[in-house]
């Protein structure tokens, strides 16, 4: 669905559809930096990165295989899905993955609900339809902020981290930015096309890095924990994922999907209080409640009908 804008370009517009698909997308995506927590702490982060890519990669490619649509059609697209593997999950997953070795959980995510900011401004820059508004900038700035007072105290916490561990989490984000951009030119190759030839070229490039930077003598001496959590971060919140966020990605446009980002920590504090009997605290509400008065705005259209 697209709204036209004053200079008759099309602006992408959010469907009750799509935005129900990016929350679920959120609440996916938010179980990721619970899975790589667990992970980190005893695989490197490259190596991580090479699992979640290629098993991915593996489960996308035998659903094509038993579901279609035809693998086939994608091969003269290799060139494109090795920039798109680079921009959106070579470069970040390694970025925060690193990143997460040094710096907490909280910062982390405020970090990473950046993504939006940088996005609309690459999109402002790159691409005719998808120019920055006081609404866009306004909606934004309302995530970040309330991604900010959700964390709260977990926010201060991990505030001491090295310097360039912080670079790395911003350097994730920017690179998604450029993904986000970039993955436009998919919006008509069907989403389990796109997601596994993303993470098949991402695998391509990360088991030669990894085998010479590690071998294959250490590749599997990790515990059960880290393991069951590898599965996780790769059949859950990377192949499921990807199929979700293409779709709303070729629908939405570039800005609207990375919103997707102030829904993460959002998600994972819900699930927490859901089936971990975790309680919200007053900040953790007062943070939910502007992310979600910053989607309102973006939307648009309650703003709209209050008029």
């Amino acid at each position: 669905m697209t709204a036209q804008s004053p200079a008759g370009t099309a602006t992408p517009h959010m469907s009750l559809e799509n935005w129900a698909l990016l929350i679920v997308l959120g609440a996916v995506w938010g179980g990721s930096y619970f899975f790589a927590r667990i992970a980190v702490g005893e695989m490197p982060p490259l190596m991580l990165v090479m699992f979640r890519v290629s098993i991915a990669a593996l489960i996308l490619q035998t659903y094509l295989a038993l579901r279609g649509p035809s693998f086939r059609t994608a091969l003269p697209l290799a060139g494109s899905f090795c920039v798109m593997a680079l921009l959106n999950n070579v470069i970040p997953f390694s970025l925060i993955f690193m990143g997460q070795t040094e710096v907490g959980a909280g910062l982390a995510s405020v970090l990473n609900a950046t993504t939006p900011f940088w996005t609309a401004i690459l999109a402002n820059m790159l691409t005719a339809d998808e120019k920055l508004s006081v609404t866009k900038i306004t909606g934004i700035a309302l995530g970040i902020a309330g991604t900010a007072v959700m964390i709260g105290p977990g926010l201060f916490a991990g505030l001491g981290g090295p310097i360039w561990a912080k670079f790395a989490m911003i350097g994730g984000a920017v690179s998604y930015g450029f993904a986000f951009i970039y993955a436009r030119r998919f919006r008509n190759v069907p989403s389990p096309i796109v997601a596994a030839g993303q993470l098949s070229a991402s695998s391509v490039i990360m088991i030669p890095l990894v085998l010479a930077l590690y071998g294959t003598g250490n590749l599997f001496a990790f515990s059960g924990n880290v393991w069951a959590a590898v599965i996780g971060l790769a059949a859950l919140s990377t192949a499921f994922a990807y199929l979700i966020y293409f779709r709303v990605l070729a629908s939405a446009g570039a800005t609207n999907a990375s919103l997707v980002t102030f829904l993460n920590p959002v998600s994972a504090i819900l699930l927490g209080t859901v089936f971990l009997g975790e309680r919200l605290a007053h900040f953790e509400m007062a943070g939910m409640a502007l992310i979600a008065a910053g989607l309102i705005v973006i939307d648009g259209r309650l703003i709209a009908r209050i008029r």
